[in-house]
Protein backbone atom coordinates (compact mmCIF):
# COMPACT_ATOMS: atom_id res chain seq x y z
CA UNK A 1 0.00 0.00 0.00
CA UNK A 2 1.39 2.99 -0.95
CA UNK A 3 2.30 5.97 2.83
CA UNK A 4 2.01 9.32 1.67
CA UNK A 5 4.03 11.90 3.91
CA UNK A 6 2.48 14.09 5.14
CA UNK A 7 2.43 18.18 4.59
CA UNK A 8 3.43 20.67 7.03
CA UNK A 9 1.34 21.55 9.51
CA UNK A 10 1.79 25.20 9.16
CA UNK A 11 -0.73 27.49 11.51
CA UNK A 12 -3.43 29.06 10.37
CA UNK A 13 -2.44 32.98 11.96
CA UNK A 14 -3.24 35.41 12.64
CA UNK A 15 -5.03 34.99 15.59
CA UNK A 16 -7.97 36.97 17.67
CA UNK A 17 -6.34 40.20 19.17
CA UNK A 18 -8.53 39.50 22.23
CA UNK A 19 -9.67 36.74 24.70
CA UNK A 20 -13.16 36.77 24.90
CA UNK A 21 -14.91 35.50 28.30
CA UNK A 22 -16.14 31.97 26.52
CA UNK A 23 -12.70 31.40 25.50
CA UNK A 24 -11.56 31.19 28.92
CA UNK A 25 -14.55 29.48 30.39
CA UNK A 26 -13.52 26.48 27.72
CA UNK A 27 -10.73 24.45 28.94
CA UNK A 28 -9.15 21.33 26.87
CA UNK A 29 -9.64 18.49 30.02
CA UNK A 30 -8.41 15.70 27.15
CA UNK A 31 -5.91 16.39 25.16
CA UNK A 32 -5.59 13.80 21.82
CA UNK A 33 -1.86 14.19 21.00
CA UNK A 34 -0.13 12.15 17.58
CA UNK A 35 3.52 11.64 18.60
CA UNK A 36 4.14 10.09 15.67
CA UNK A 37 2.91 9.48 12.45
CA UNK A 38 4.76 6.13 12.00
CA UNK A 39 3.08 3.45 12.05
CA UNK A 40 3.46 -0.66 11.70
CA UNK A 41 0.14 -1.55 10.69
CA UNK A 42 -1.46 0.10 6.88
CA UNK A 43 -5.27 -0.03 7.95
CA UNK A 44 -7.61 1.00 5.09
CA UNK A 45 -10.05 2.40 7.46
CA UNK A 46 -7.48 4.84 8.60
CA UNK A 47 -7.49 8.56 8.32
CA UNK A 48 -4.48 9.71 8.21
CA UNK A 49 -3.04 6.99 6.13
CA UNK A 50 -0.39 6.84 8.68
CA UNK A 51 2.71 4.99 7.97
CA UNK A 52 5.73 7.05 7.59
CA UNK A 53 6.71 9.53 10.55
CA UNK A 54 5.78 12.63 9.65
CA UNK A 55 9.23 14.84 8.10
CA UNK A 56 9.09 17.67 11.07
CA UNK A 57 7.37 15.86 14.08
CA UNK A 58 8.37 17.44 17.46
CA UNK A 59 11.81 16.35 19.16
CA UNK A 60 11.04 14.42 22.43
CA UNK A 61 13.08 17.91 24.18
CA UNK A 62 9.85 19.80 21.77
CA UNK A 63 7.32 17.20 23.28
CA UNK A 64 8.70 17.96 26.98
CA UNK A 65 7.95 21.58 26.54
CA UNK A 66 4.63 20.92 25.36
CA UNK A 67 3.61 18.33 28.26
CA UNK A 68 4.16 21.75 30.19
CA UNK A 69 1.80 23.78 28.54
CA UNK A 70 -0.52 21.07 28.86
CA UNK A 71 -0.13 20.68 32.42
CA UNK A 72 -0.57 25.25 32.74
CA UNK A 73 -3.79 24.19 30.24
CA UNK A 74 -4.80 22.25 33.35
CA UNK A 75 -5.39 19.30 30.69
CA UNK A 76 -6.66 16.72 33.21
CA UNK A 77 -6.32 13.58 30.48
CA UNK A 78 -3.88 12.99 27.65
CA UNK A 79 -4.63 9.89 24.81
CA UNK A 80 -0.87 9.42 23.37
CA UNK A 81 -2.25 8.04 19.94
CA UNK A 82 -0.35 7.98 16.29
CA UNK A 83 0.46 6.17 13.86
CA UNK A 84 1.63 3.90 17.04
CA UNK A 85 2.94 6.11 19.85
CA UNK A 86 5.30 3.85 21.41
CA UNK A 87 7.40 3.61 18.11
CA UNK A 88 8.33 7.47 18.36
CA UNK A 89 11.76 7.76 20.42
CA UNK A 90 10.19 10.61 23.33
CA UNK A 91 7.55 8.03 23.75
CA UNK A 92 8.67 7.10 27.74
CA UNK A 93 10.22 10.67 28.28
CA UNK A 94 6.53 11.96 26.99
CA UNK A 95 4.83 9.90 29.13
CA UNK A 96 6.92 10.04 32.08
CA UNK A 97 6.99 14.06 32.09
CA UNK A 98 3.03 13.70 31.69
CA UNK A 99 2.97 11.80 34.90
CA UNK A 100 4.99 13.82 37.04
CA UNK A 101 2.07 16.73 36.50
CA UNK A 102 -0.52 14.49 37.90
CA UNK A 103 -1.97 13.68 34.16
CA UNK A 104 -3.92 10.50 33.45
CA UNK A 105 -2.16 9.08 30.34
CA UNK A 106 -4.14 6.47 27.93
CA UNK A 107 -3.09 5.60 24.69
CA UNK A 108 -4.39 3.99 21.59
CA UNK A 109 -3.02 1.35 19.97
CA UNK A 110 -2.97 -1.65 17.44
CA UNK A 111 -1.53 -4.05 19.91
CA UNK A 112 1.68 -4.57 17.17
CA UNK A 113 4.79 -4.79 19.21
CA UNK A 114 3.79 -4.72 22.86
CA UNK A 115 5.11 -8.09 23.97
CA UNK A 116 5.34 -8.24 28.13
CA UNK A 117 8.37 -6.70 28.66
CA UNK A 118 7.03 -3.44 26.66
CA UNK A 119 3.61 -3.75 28.17
CA UNK A 120 5.67 -4.09 31.78
CA UNK A 121 7.41 -0.87 30.86
CA UNK A 122 4.68 0.95 29.88
CA UNK A 123 3.20 0.03 33.25
CA UNK A 124 6.21 1.12 35.28
CA UNK A 125 6.21 4.18 33.82
CA UNK A 126 2.75 5.02 35.02
CA UNK A 127 0.73 4.02 31.38
CA UNK A 128 -3.08 4.21 33.15
CA UNK A 129 -4.97 2.67 30.17
CA UNK A 130 -4.41 1.30 26.83
CA UNK A 131 -7.12 1.05 24.52
CA UNK A 132 -6.51 -1.70 21.76
CA UNK A 133 -7.90 -1.53 18.42
CA UNK A 134 -10.19 -4.82 17.32
CA UNK A 135 -11.98 -4.31 14.20
CA UNK A 136 -14.45 -7.30 14.41
CA UNK A 137 -13.12 -11.32 14.52
CA UNK A 138 -9.80 -12.52 12.76
CA UNK A 139 -10.39 -12.44 9.49
CA UNK A 140 -12.11 -8.97 9.40
CA UNK A 141 -9.77 -7.44 11.56
CA UNK A 142 -6.52 -8.52 9.83
CA UNK A 143 -8.55 -7.13 6.74
CA UNK A 144 -8.84 -3.72 7.71
CA UNK A 145 -5.47 -3.87 9.03
CA UNK A 146 -3.32 -4.88 6.32
CA UNK A 147 -1.40 -7.19 8.44
CA UNK A 148 -2.13 -10.79 8.60
CA UNK A 149 -1.37 -11.89 11.92
CA UNK A 150 -2.50 -8.65 13.41
CA UNK A 151 -5.30 -10.04 14.95
CA UNK A 152 -3.50 -12.26 16.99
CA UNK A 153 -0.70 -9.53 18.29
CA UNK A 154 -3.44 -7.46 19.34
CA UNK A 155 -4.68 -10.05 21.33
CA UNK A 156 -1.15 -10.77 22.81
CA UNK A 157 -1.03 -6.89 23.73
CA UNK A 158 -3.98 -7.15 25.60
CA UNK A 159 -3.21 -10.37 27.68
CA UNK A 160 -0.01 -8.61 28.28
CA UNK A 161 -0.75 -5.31 29.49
CA UNK A 162 -3.39 -6.92 31.63
CA UNK A 163 -0.66 -8.54 33.05
CA UNK A 164 1.07 -6.03 33.59
CA UNK A 165 -1.76 -4.24 35.46
CA UNK A 166 -2.55 -1.68 33.09
CA UNK A 167 -6.02 -1.19 32.61
CA UNK A 168 -7.23 -2.41 28.96
CA UNK A 169 -10.29 -1.36 26.52
CA UNK A 170 -10.74 -2.46 23.31
CA UNK A 171 -12.33 -0.03 20.37
CA UNK A 172 -13.64 -1.09 17.42
CA UNK A 173 -14.63 0.27 14.36
CA UNK A 174 -18.08 -0.03 13.13
CA UNK A 175 -17.96 -0.44 9.40
CA UNK A 176 -19.42 -3.04 6.48
CA UNK A 177 -17.09 -5.82 7.96
CA UNK A 178 -16.82 -5.52 11.19
CA UNK A 179 -20.40 -5.36 11.95
CA UNK A 180 -21.53 -8.83 11.44
CA UNK A 181 -18.79 -9.95 14.34
CA UNK A 182 -19.92 -7.65 16.83
CA UNK A 183 -21.94 -10.17 18.79
CA UNK A 184 -19.06 -12.60 18.72
CA UNK A 185 -17.06 -9.76 19.08
CA UNK A 186 -18.21 -9.01 22.63
CA UNK A 187 -17.77 -12.47 24.04
CA UNK A 188 -14.66 -11.97 23.24
CA UNK A 189 -13.95 -9.59 25.30
CA UNK A 190 -15.70 -10.87 28.01
CA UNK A 191 -13.81 -14.16 28.20
CA UNK A 192 -10.41 -11.57 27.59
CA UNK A 193 -11.36 -9.91 30.96
CA UNK A 194 -11.18 -6.29 29.19
CA UNK A 195 -12.74 -3.80 31.10
CA UNK A 196 -14.22 -1.14 28.59
CA UNK A 197 -15.05 -1.20 24.83
CA UNK A 198 -15.39 1.91 22.67
CA UNK A 199 -17.05 2.31 19.98
CA UNK A 200 -17.45 4.40 16.77
CA UNK A 201 -18.64 4.73 13.33
CA UNK A 202 -15.73 4.47 10.67
CA UNK A 203 -15.66 8.18 9.02
CA UNK A 204 -15.21 8.97 5.63
CA UNK A 205 -11.82 10.09 5.62
CA UNK A 206 -8.44 9.39 4.65
CA UNK A 207 -7.83 5.57 3.59
CA UNK A 208 -11.93 4.96 4.44
CA UNK A 209 -13.09 7.69 1.52
CA UNK A 210 -10.57 5.49 -0.45
CA UNK A 211 -12.56 2.40 0.46
CA UNK A 212 -17.07 3.66 0.48
CA UNK A 213 -17.93 -0.17 0.37
CA UNK A 214 -16.65 -0.39 3.70
CA UNK A 215 -19.09 2.42 5.11
CA UNK A 216 -22.48 1.72 6.77
CA UNK A 217 -25.23 3.75 4.94
CA UNK A 218 -27.48 5.79 7.00
CA UNK A 219 -30.49 3.66 6.70
CA UNK A 220 -27.89 0.56 8.33
CA UNK A 221 -28.40 1.97 11.74
CA UNK A 222 -31.94 1.34 11.68
CA UNK A 223 -30.74 -2.72 12.40
CA UNK A 224 -27.06 -1.60 13.60
CA UNK A 225 -28.61 0.72 17.06
CA UNK A 226 -30.92 -2.29 18.10
CA UNK A 227 -27.92 -4.63 18.09
CA UNK A 228 -25.70 -1.64 19.93
CA UNK A 229 -28.80 -2.29 21.86
CA UNK A 230 -28.70 -5.68 23.18
CA UNK A 231 -24.69 -5.94 22.92
CA UNK A 232 -24.73 -2.98 25.58
CA UNK A 233 -26.95 -4.80 27.94
CA UNK A 234 -24.68 -7.87 27.53
CA UNK A 235 -21.76 -5.94 28.15
CA UNK A 236 -23.72 -4.28 31.67
CA UNK A 237 -24.18 -7.98 32.47
CA UNK A 238 -20.27 -8.82 32.36
CA UNK A 239 -19.77 -5.45 33.64
CA UNK A 240 -17.63 -3.58 30.58
CA UNK A 241 -18.14 -0.73 30.05
CA UNK A 242 -19.36 0.90 26.95
CA UNK A 243 -18.40 4.00 25.65
CA UNK A 244 -20.08 5.37 22.51
CA UNK A 245 -18.17 7.46 20.73
CA UNK A 246 -19.24 11.10 19.66
CA UNK A 247 -20.83 9.68 16.24
CA UNK A 248 -22.75 6.81 17.92
CA UNK A 249 -26.49 8.82 17.88
CA UNK A 250 -28.03 10.66 18.03
CA UNK A 251 -31.46 11.03 20.37
CA UNK A 252 -32.90 7.61 18.93
CA UNK A 253 -34.84 5.22 21.14
CA UNK A 254 -31.50 3.50 22.18
CA UNK A 255 -30.36 6.74 23.06
CA UNK A 256 -30.60 6.37 27.38
CA UNK A 257 -29.22 2.45 27.09
CA UNK A 258 -26.16 3.32 25.28
CA UNK A 259 -25.44 6.65 27.52
CA UNK A 260 -27.90 6.71 30.46
CA UNK A 261 -24.96 6.69 32.98
CA UNK A 262 -22.90 9.42 30.95
CA UNK A 263 -23.40 13.13 33.38
CA UNK A 264 -26.66 13.85 30.97
CA UNK A 265 -27.81 10.79 30.06
CA UNK A 266 -27.74 11.87 26.71
CA UNK A 267 -25.14 12.73 23.59
CA UNK A 268 -24.22 16.21 23.95
CA UNK A 269 -22.78 18.71 20.55
CA UNK A 270 -19.56 18.13 19.32
CA UNK A 271 -16.58 19.29 21.67
CA UNK A 272 -13.77 19.93 19.76
CA UNK A 273 -12.14 23.07 20.97
CA UNK A 274 -14.84 23.02 24.29
CA UNK A 275 -13.08 20.17 26.04
CA UNK A 276 -11.37 18.53 23.48
CA UNK A 277 -7.77 19.25 22.02
CA UNK A 278 -5.98 17.49 18.69
CA UNK A 279 -2.31 17.86 18.89
CA UNK A 280 -0.24 16.63 15.54
CA UNK A 281 3.11 15.27 15.86
CA UNK A 282 4.78 18.35 14.30
CA UNK A 283 2.86 20.56 16.54
CA UNK A 284 -0.07 21.67 14.81
CA UNK A 285 -3.21 21.90 17.04
CA UNK A 286 -6.93 21.14 16.45
CA UNK A 287 -10.06 21.20 18.23
CA UNK A 288 -10.56 17.17 17.25
CA UNK A 289 -7.31 14.73 16.47
CA UNK A 290 -9.85 13.48 13.58
CA UNK A 291 -10.88 16.75 11.90
CA UNK A 292 -9.16 17.30 8.52
CA UNK A 293 -5.67 19.19 9.05
CA UNK A 294 -5.94 21.57 6.13
CA UNK A 295 -9.09 23.25 6.97
CA UNK A 296 -9.00 22.79 11.08
CA UNK A 297 -5.46 23.99 12.20
CA UNK A 298 -5.89 26.87 14.43
CA UNK A 299 -2.12 27.11 14.57
CA UNK A 300 1.23 25.31 15.59
CA UNK A 301 3.15 25.64 19.16
CA UNK A 302 6.47 26.37 16.89
CA UNK A 303 4.86 29.77 16.26
CA UNK A 304 1.86 30.48 19.11
CA UNK A 305 1.92 29.49 22.70
CA UNK A 306 -0.57 26.38 23.11
CA UNK A 307 -3.04 28.67 25.31
CA UNK A 308 -3.05 31.32 22.83
CA UNK A 309 -3.91 28.64 19.90
CA UNK A 310 -6.57 27.39 21.73
CA UNK A 311 -8.28 30.25 22.94
CA UNK A 312 -7.45 32.73 20.00
CA UNK A 313 -7.54 31.02 16.66
CA UNK A 314 -10.98 30.67 14.97
CA UNK A 315 -10.93 26.75 14.19
CA UNK A 316 -10.88 26.33 17.78
CA UNK A 317 -13.61 28.60 18.42
CA UNK A 318 -15.57 27.14 15.98
CA UNK A 319 -18.01 24.70 18.03
CA UNK A 320 -17.20 26.77 21.01
CA UNK A 321 -19.48 29.97 18.67
CA UNK A 322 -21.64 27.46 16.37
CA UNK A 323 -25.38 27.54 16.46
CA UNK A 324 -28.89 26.53 15.10
CA UNK A 325 -27.77 29.45 12.69
CA UNK A 326 -25.37 27.15 10.99
CA UNK A 327 -27.05 24.16 10.72
CA UNK A 328 -27.95 22.86 7.16
CA UNK A 329 -30.50 20.37 5.63
CA UNK A 330 -32.30 18.17 7.81
CA UNK A 331 -30.43 19.05 11.17
CA UNK A 332 -31.71 22.92 11.03
CA UNK A 333 -35.16 21.72 11.10
CA UNK A 334 -34.63 18.67 13.38
CA UNK A 335 -36.26 18.71 16.94
CA UNK A 336 -33.19 18.36 18.92
CA UNK A 337 -31.36 21.09 16.90
CA UNK A 338 -29.96 23.09 19.75
CA UNK A 339 -29.05 20.25 21.86
CA UNK A 340 -27.13 18.30 18.86
CA UNK A 341 -25.93 21.19 16.47
CA UNK A 342 -25.30 18.70 14.07
CA UNK A 343 -23.35 15.81 16.25
CA UNK A 344 -19.93 14.77 14.97
CA UNK A 345 -17.98 17.80 13.08
CA UNK A 346 -15.87 15.51 11.64
CA UNK A 347 -18.62 13.06 10.09
CA UNK A 348 -20.42 15.41 8.34
CA UNK A 349 -17.17 17.83 7.00
CA UNK A 350 -15.73 14.40 5.72
CA UNK A 351 -18.41 13.62 3.99
CA UNK A 352 -20.03 16.90 2.64
CA UNK A 353 -16.77 19.06 2.77
CA UNK A 354 -19.15 21.39 5.30
CA UNK A 355 -20.10 20.72 9.08
CA UNK A 356 -23.77 21.04 10.48
CA UNK A 357 -25.97 18.26 8.46
CA UNK A 358 -24.67 14.67 9.72
CA UNK A 359 -26.78 12.01 8.08
CA UNK A 360 -25.65 9.31 10.38
CA UNK A 361 -28.54 9.93 12.96
CA UNK A 362 -30.88 6.90 14.64
CA UNK A 363 -33.70 9.61 15.10
CA UNK A 364 -33.36 10.74 11.67
CA UNK A 365 -32.85 7.33 9.43
CA UNK A 366 -36.47 6.32 11.58
CA UNK A 367 -37.92 9.88 10.70
CA UNK A 368 -37.42 8.95 7.02
CA UNK A 369 -38.27 5.95 6.97
CA UNK A 370 -41.77 6.91 8.99
CA UNK A 371 -42.35 8.88 5.49
CA UNK A 372 -40.86 5.49 3.85
CA UNK A 373 -37.93 7.04 2.36
CA UNK A 374 -34.06 6.60 3.37
CA UNK A 375 -30.95 8.22 3.07
CA UNK A 376 -27.85 7.10 0.86
CA UNK A 377 -24.69 8.43 0.75
CA UNK A 378 -22.56 8.28 -2.53
CA UNK A 379 -18.82 8.89 -3.24
CA UNK A 380 -19.01 11.17 -6.09
CA UNK A 381 -15.15 12.48 -5.97
CA UNK A 382 -12.34 10.57 -4.73
CA UNK A 383 -10.02 11.83 -2.26
CA UNK A 384 -6.54 13.17 -3.74
CA UNK A 385 -4.32 10.53 -1.80
CA UNK A 386 -2.89 12.62 1.45
CA UNK A 387 -3.29 12.06 5.18
CA UNK A 388 -6.09 13.50 6.42
CA UNK A 389 -8.14 13.86 2.91
CA UNK A 390 -11.70 13.83 2.12
CA UNK A 391 -13.48 12.85 -0.82
CA UNK A 392 -16.82 13.91 -2.02
CA UNK A 393 -20.46 12.59 -1.18
CA UNK A 394 -23.44 13.51 -1.57
CA UNK A 395 -26.95 12.54 -0.06
CA UNK A 396 -29.53 10.77 -1.68
CA UNK A 397 -33.05 10.34 -0.40
CA UNK A 398 -34.66 7.57 -2.49
CA UNK A 399 -37.80 5.44 -1.38
CA UNK A 400 -37.22 2.40 1.08
CA UNK A 401 -35.75 -0.67 -0.89
CA UNK A 402 -37.21 -4.20 0.42
CA UNK A 403 -33.49 -4.88 0.27
CA UNK A 404 -30.87 -4.54 2.78
CA UNK A 405 -27.18 -3.78 2.45
CA UNK A 406 -26.19 -5.58 5.82
CA UNK A 407 -25.12 -9.39 6.23
CA UNK A 408 -28.52 -11.49 6.97
CA UNK A 409 -27.87 -12.27 10.41
CA UNK A 410 -28.56 -8.40 10.83
CA UNK A 411 -31.84 -8.25 9.18
CA UNK A 412 -34.07 -9.67 11.29
CA UNK A 413 -35.32 -6.41 13.12
CA UNK A 414 -38.89 -5.70 13.32
CA UNK A 415 -40.20 -2.55 13.22
CA UNK A 416 -40.69 -2.03 16.73
CA UNK A 417 -37.51 -3.19 17.67
CA UNK A 418 -36.12 -0.38 15.85
CA UNK A 419 -38.17 2.13 17.77
CA UNK A 420 -38.33 0.16 21.74
CA UNK A 421 -35.52 -0.72 23.96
Amino acid sequence: MHLPLAGRGHGRLPLAAETRAIDRRARPRVAVWELTLRCNLSCEHCGSRAGKARPDELSTDECLALVESLASLDVLEVSLIGGEAHLHPGFFPVLRALKAHGVEVGMTSGGRGIDRDLARQMAAAGLDSVSVSLDGLEAAHDAQRGVLGSFQSALGAIRALADAGVFVSVNTQINRQSVADLPALVELLVSAGVRAWQIALTVAMGRAADHPELLLQPYDLLEVFPLLGRLKQRCDEAKIRVWPGNNIGYFGPFEHVLRGEMPLGHCYSCGAGVTTLGIEADGAIKGCPSLPSEAWIGGNIREEPLEAIWERSAALRYIRDRSVEDLWGFCRSCYYAEECRGGCTWTSFSLLGRPGNNPYCHHRALEFERQGLRERVERVEAPPGLPFDVGRFEIIVEPVSASSSLPPELQLVSPLERTSS
